[in-house]
């Protein structure tokens, strides 16, 4: 099980009590947005280092396009794990192993952050 599988059924644990019927919903828009702000953090990261090194590989354009592509890429592709027997499974293995949940506040300020840190080093 992976550190995404696991914030994914904490966040799924979290919400399934007090909203039963959007607990899927609201975990599988979590784990894509904060894997979107990662893939944004480290775009911007590269963006500005190989704008300092002098290497003009990319456009702007083309670099907005690309991470528009990643986003939908990464959405999809958590709807199609996170919404079918795959989530069964993984939710079985998670309640067999009963690791620790990881605190709510922490993984939504955990987005936030990665948001900022992207918008900080955009701006820089």
């Amino acid at each position: 099980m992976t550190t995404f599988d696991s914030i994914f059924f904490s966040v799924f644990n979290h919400y399934k009590t007090t909203h039963k019927q959007k607990a899927n919903t609201i975990a599988l828009v979590y784990i894509s947005l904060l894997q979107i702000a990662l893939v944004l953090v480290l775009g911007v990261f590269f963006s500005i280092f190989l704008e300092q090194m002098h290497v003009n590989t990319f456009s702007a354009t083309k670099g907005w396009t690309l991470f528009v592509m990643i986003s939908v890429f990464v959405y999809f592709r958590n709807w199609i794990v996170y919404s079918g027997r795959k989530r069964k499974v993984l939710n079985a293995k998670t309640n067999k192993n009963k690791q620790s949940i990881h605190n709510i506040w922490l993984l939504w300020f955990l987005l936030l952050g990665c948001i900022s840190l992207a918008f900080i080093l955009l701006n820089a």
